[in-house]
């Protein structure tokens, strides 16, 4: 056997990737359309009989199955969200949790929790009183019309010392240990959320408005006020009342459905990806397939990502100022909608180099001419490094021989990140790409292919092979 060198083996490459472009262009000219002559053979030898293509009946059936895996797809992102929300407690408290420390929420909550102290207590009435008690006991005239100017100043200092109280405490990190643990309870009873149980902390009206239970914040504020001094706040009753953050006419809609939610969130993101590998498989040209393919995905991921932009003006102009404010409302619909967006946009970023890759690994001009000068690159530095005697010998033999199941390997690790690992982000799905194209960068490179050819006479032409 014959060594050849990586030059001649580089313009050995040009020759038959030349060729093959000729004899691809004849292919898809048309079936009756003899194969023109390549490399010295005859006219008649060129126009061998080629293997039966599939039908337009394929590439249609293709088209509908990426069709559908498309139109499921933001379906499965919206159910897996919600499938999420309804069974993982710790996201659950998570993604709510940061509303304890929205200063338009602590404000929101103070107002009402402070309403609710003055509809269930008269200070105003107990400190005239007060003071009505002190001037029957005798005191004179001045200091009886001193002691009734100061009936309206001393009321206001008193709901002002309450209103500072609540709102310290909703402002303090113990509100927002109370305010987890009170999702954490919720979530454990999150059926009988969904259907209304009056002992839940997060209540869904049948209007579709959604609340939290002002309860244990009153029984906490009613305890510091008594610990100050202000023992007339034990008079506050305990209450059953829930103050409304949100409201939503398709809530209840939301409801009826969210078993149905849970269960298709499970298999419904599993469902759309075998539509889509389906619809390539089955196509004729699985390479321009797979690109539809990821670019139908990423047209999906844009009319979800869309769609919540959308949702959270329709959602913000629906709520009545009355019942919460628009700068509550905003907050509420990100911290529900974030998780979602953010697996929308992973899932885009992840469609484009998908697309990306597919485009350059598939049989078009451009990126053939691009693999071939990458190629060539690699080789330079390869053939370069071992005039200077750096070699990676047998290794990088077993490397090139074993080339298909390492990309492989490279892949299906990839794959296993991007679809197994939460949460997903842009920045997981970019890191991973690029630090698997790095790999099979440096596996191109450290790979040392054998080219042999066999021993022939000099009017034969040697067969080129590769151990």
């Amino acid at each position: 056997m014959a060594r050849i060198t990586n030059s001649e083996l580089l313009q050995r490459i040009a020759q038959l990737e030349s060729e093959n472009a000729t004899l691809r262009e004849a292919i898809d000219n048309g079936p009756t359309q003899p194969l023109p002559p390549v490399d010295g053979t005859t006219a008649a030898t060129a126009a061998a009989p080629r293997k039966h293509t599939r039908s337009w009946a394929w590439t249609l059936l293709a088209t509908v199955l990426i069709l559908i895996g498309a139109l499921l797809a933001p379906v499965s992102v919206i159910a897996s969200w919600a499938k999420v929300q309804l069974t993982d407690t710790d996201a659950f408290v998570a993604a709510y949790a940061p509303l304890a420390k929205d200063p338009g929420v602590q404000s929101f909550i103070t107002s009402e929790t402070m309403d609710v102290i003055q509809q269930n207590v008269d200070v105003p009435a107990i400190t005239s009183q007060v003071v009505d008690g002190i001037t029957s006991l005798g005191t004179g005239p001045a200091a009886t019309r001193a002691l009734e100017a100061l009936k309206g100043p001393a009321a206001q200092g008193i709901i002002s010392l309450m209103r500072s109280t609540v709102d310290g405490f909703v402002r303090s990190d113990a509100f927002a240990q109370v305010w987890q643990e009170a999702l954490r309870t919720s979530h454990a009873q999150l059926v009988a959320t969904m259907q209304n149980d009056p002992k839940a902390a997060i209540a869904v009206g049948s209007d579709g408005s959604v609340g939290v239970q002002l309860g244990p914040i009153i029984d906490r504020v009613k305890e510091i006020l008594v610990k100050q001094g202000l023992t007339f706040a034990s008079q506050i009753p305990s209450v059953d009342r829930t103050i409304t953050i949100a409201q939503n006419s398709s809530l209840p809609t939301i409801q009826l459905f969210y078993g149905v939610a849970v269960a298709a969130g499970a298999w419904l993101p599993w469902v759309a990806l075998l539509f889509l590998a389906a619809g390539v498989v089955v196509a004729r040209r699985r390479g321009l397939a797979l690109v539809w393919a990821a670019v139908a995905l990423a047209i999906s991921m844009v009319i979800i990502v869309a769609g919540i932009a959308i949702g959270r003006l329709v959602f913000v102009g629906s709520v009545s100022p009355s019942l919460i404010p628009a700068g509550v409302a905003r907050t509420v619909f990100d911290t529900l909608t974030t998780a979602m967006k953010d697996t929308g946009v992973a899932v885009l970023v992840l469609a484009i180099v998908v697309a990306v890759v597919a485009w350059y690994s598939g049989p078009f001009g451009v990126p053939r001419k691009l693999r071939g000068f990458f190629g060539s690159g690699v080789a330079w530095v390869r053939e370069a490094a071992e005039r200077h005697g750096i070699t990676t010998g047998r290794t990088g033999e077993w490397i090139y021989a074993q080339r298909a199941l390492l990309r492989a390997a490279v892949a299906v690790i990839a794959a296993a990140i991007v679809l197994f690992v939460r949460p997903l982000t842009p920045g997981l799905i970019i890191w991973t790409l690029v630090i698997a194209a790095v790999v099979v960068a440096i596996l191109e490179l450290v790979q040392r292919p054998v080219i042999t050819v066999p021993e022939t006479a000099d009017d034969e032409t040697p067969i080129m092979t590769v151990s």
